[in-house]
């Protein structure tokens, strides 16, 4: 195999989807060829010097504290952010340019044909055409302004810098950064947290199943006491809006397969609280947040302080973005998890023999039809067609064709509410801010050092209505009848959102005395169909048994308290299961000492217990024992498999454990599980944070294998499975004289060679923190002079 050859079979095995942070797929084997400390690629990488460089904005200056977080100090906004531009494109360039190759649909002109499939799906939903509308909201703003400001900082750090270590490896370099990238890195953002099929998903499995069997593994509410917004309201019975009813038109397998691929990961969610100084020692609110997001090297976060005459703000961004999205500034600080709205909907058409044209309201229309070029290295370009309707983009394959209306396929201003947000003054500007924040849906938790707490649901949420009805987006709705459209929706333009949910209806809790949000339904009965794709309720349950208990035993929360809830690794779901398990397996022959660990365990997910490595293990044999046969046999995967919820709650006579009944299937799986598992193993054997990897995945990028605590269920959040799990962990009280703390899951530095590549990697696993003071700290790494006077 010749070098060209190498490199592109390398970048090819990148592709994995343009979801948050990149989601890429692990690579392995390819770079044997590149040795350690040889070659050009290990030049470029070291090939670093003092810096001072002239910018067009005024005197900046950049300083990295003991763990690389990037200071910034600037004399106005844009110098600050041209200094932000050029400081991230030092520590995290390659990952910015990956990431929008990956949703332009621009793969293939680097590594060839093997990744047409990424680079088809990107290009037929056209995220790049929704970044281009983003910019025209942003004209003659400042946060336009900010951002024309950021870009040309990366592209003087492009042209100034040696490359990462990546380019060399891969033997391409970058263009330049435009502000329609770093829209498109929210466009990424908002898909990854908002992009779902599991309404064509549900058709395939009620065509497979029955209605029946979809709705029982797919319920639209799970049964729990524990949403959000607590209250004593009944949900509204379940009706036809509601019912999985196969469209007949769309979702063929092939279709269904090829999309599955650019979804959200699984296990993409989020812990936040905010608590009130009436729960408090000091009397002042207490922020806490992790978002719980793809863990990879280096993190999808960037953390970073940043200081004008009028801004005082840290927290983290995506790469790739200017400003701080999760953090803290002088009046306050916030956190977001997701809310499971449903902003995305499927249309099926009636269309002409030749294709061309769609009936829509009695009159057939053109598709908009645009012939792309995908090009592909060392093969022939490919033309993609990219159509659209009135609703969006139509997707194709092998014959199938489905219509999607996604909010982020129109114009947002959430550029402009997260400037906001670091110039936020108190609770009535940051709400004037959340307003503006169009995409995504999210569960923001906000406190302030007047007093002030807030909980509120952002983003556009559409409303469908069928004969003036208001329906559930549960459905692939008839596009050629009109029927569930979103008024004053205009894909790829500007939207004026007059048929979505008005701000002041969302849910909400104004001043509330303490609040806890874990991606759990929001409440039981809204004014609106919000949506149904809500998290197992685990960590929901847990995190208002630690805050109620709390409360009720009349001690004052404090910050280490909500350290001790973001580190808490008790199941729910464990101790749901544990007692019916041990009870199956009592006196079975050979499982004795499982039994025994089991019935003495306080199911607790931590790295030196025998008996949470058991748990684990079973766990997920218990979940294939209960349906691999049938649903291998329907020709669908593990990824169709209900959440654990339902498989807790399944009757014991269901379908699904066949003849033998649940205890037996349970006591199978552990027995299956026992034979995986080695004498003297605990959970930390099992629990590390190997599959932390690089993009690239080989022994000298990736990240050390620490043991760590947590899992899927727990606060302390860690799917290891998947590599998801907390992302970025952060306190902040209100109290002056209380310290706000935060970590990152391994370093904020990008560069391998950097001392902060890893560093905060042990202190994630162990559970610890870090400083997230706003004081200015570390010694200067660039002076930005003022180009405008000539300063030297």
């Amino acid at each position: 195999m010749d070098m060209d050859t190498t490199r592109r079979a390398l970048v090819a095995a990148i592709v994995g989807g343009g979801t948050v942070g990149g989601s890429l797929s692990p690579v392995r084997g390819y770079l044997d060829r590149f040795a350690p400390h040889s070659g050009s690629a290990w030049r470029d990488a070291t090939d670093r010097t003092d810096r001072r460089v002239e910018s067009p904005y005024g005197a900046a200056e950049v300083r990295y504290d003991d763990y690389g977080t990037a200071h910034v100090e600037a004399d106005g906004e844009l110098a600050l952010y041209f200094a932000v531009g050029y400081a991230q494109a030092a520590d995290r360039l390659f990952q910015m340019d990956l990431q929008r190759r990956v949703m332009r649909g621009e793969l293939s002109e680097v590594v060839g044909e093997r990744a047409l499939d990424s680079d088809e799906f990107h290009v037929q939903m056209d995220f790049a055409g929704g970044a281009e509308a983003n910019l025209e909201l942003l004209d003659d703003t400042p946060t336009g302004d900010a951002v024309e400001a950021f870009v040309e900082g990366v592209n003087a750090c492009r042209e100034r810098e040696a490359l990462p270590l990546e380019f060399g490896l891969l033997d391409y370099e970058p263009d330049p950064w435009t502000p329609a990238d770093t829209m498109l890195m929210e466009q990424q953002i908002s898909w990854g947290l908002t992009g779902s099929f599991w309404t064509l998903r549900r058709e395939r499995l009620a065509r497979a199943f029955g209605t029946d069997a979809a709705e029982q593994l797919y319920p639209f509410r799970m049964d729990h006491d524990a949403p959000i917004i607590r209250g004593d309201s009944d949900a509204p019975a379940a009706g036809s809006r509601r019912t999985v009813t196969p469209s007949g038109e769309v979702g063929a397998d092939a279709l269904l397969d090829w999309l599955s691929a650019f979804e959200s990961p699984p296990g993409v969610g989020s812990n936040s609280w905010v608590v009130s100084g009436n729960q408090t020692r000091s009397g002042k609110p207490i922020v806490a947040n992790d978002p719980h997001l793809t863990l990879m090297a280096p993190p999808v976060w960037y953390e970073m302080n940043l200081r004008t005459d009028d801004v005082s703000v840290r927290g983290v961004t995506f790469p790739g973005v200017p400003f701080v999205v999760i953090g803290e500034n002088s009046a306050g600080a916030w956190g977001f998890t997701n809310s499971g709205a449903d902003v995305i909907d499927f249309y099926s058409y009636e269309t002409d023999d030749a294709g061309d044209r769609y009936r829509y309201r009695g009159e057939w229309r053109e598709f908009e039809t645009e012939e792309r070029t995908i090009s592909v290295a060392d093969g022939e370009d490919r033309t993609a067609t990219v159509r659209k309707t009135v609703h969006g983009p139509v997707i194709e394959r092998e014959g199938q064709r489905v219509g999607v209306s996604w909010t982020g396929h129109t114009a947002t201003r959430t550029s402009r509410a997260i400037h906001r947000y670091s110039k936020t003054e108190g609770m009535d500007d940051f709400l004037a801010a959340t307003r503006k924040m169009d995409l995504p849906t999210q569960n923001v938790v906000y406190a302030d050092r007047e007093g002030n707490t807030l909980f509120y649901v952002t983003g556009k949420i559409p409303i469908r209505r069928i004969d003036g009805e208001e329906v559930w987006g549960t459905r692939v709705f008839d596009g050629s009848a009109g029927e569930a459209e979103w008024e004053g929706f205009e894909p790829f333009g500007v939207s004026s959102w007059e048929g979505f949910v008005p701000f002041e209806e969302k849910p909400h809790a104004v001043n509330p005395d303490y609040v806890g949000t874990a991606n759990q339904r929001i409440e039981d009965d809204p004014d609106h169909y919000i949506g149904e794709q809500y998290g197992t309720p685990y960590r929901g349950q847990r995190l208002y048994e630690l805050l109620d208990r709390r409360a009720e035993s009349g001690k004052p929360m404090d910050p280490e308290f909500m350290r001790r809830v973001q580190r808490d690794a008790k199941s729910a779901r464990a101790e749901q299961l544990r007692d019916e398990l041990v009870s199956a397996a009592e006196g079975r022959d050979g499982l004795g000492d499982a039994v025994a660990a089991l019935r003495e365990w306080d199911a607790r997910m931590t790295r030196d217990s025998r008996a949470a490595l058991v748990f684990a293990k079973w766990a997920e044999q218990f979940r294939s024992e209960a349906f691999a046969d049938e649903f291998d046999a329907a020709g669908l995967d593990e990824s169709y498999y209900p959440n654990d919820w339902v498989l807790a709650n399944l009757p014991a006579d269901s379908r699904w454990f066949g003849d033998e009944g649940r205890a037996a299937v349970m006591v199978r799986a552990l027995r299956t599980a026992l034979d995986g598992i080695e004498a003297g193993e605990t959970y930390g054997d099992y629990n590390t944070t190997e599959t932390v990897t690089h993009p690239f995945d080989q022994s000298f990028l990736n990240y050390p294998a620490y043991p760590t605590d947590g899992s899927p269920y727990t606060l302390n959040n860690f799917r290891k499975e998947s590599a998801v799990g907390s992302s970025w962990r952060m306190v902040c009280p209100m109290a002056d004289r209380e310290r706000s703390v935060c970590v990152l899951p391994g370093g904020n530095s990008g560069e391998y060679f950097s001392d902060h590549y890893d560093d905060q990697l042990r202190l994630w696993a162990d559970g610890k923190y870090k400083s997230m003071s706003r004081e200015l700290a570390g010694e200067s790494a660039v002076r930005f002079t003022d180009a405008r006077e000539g300063d030297e």
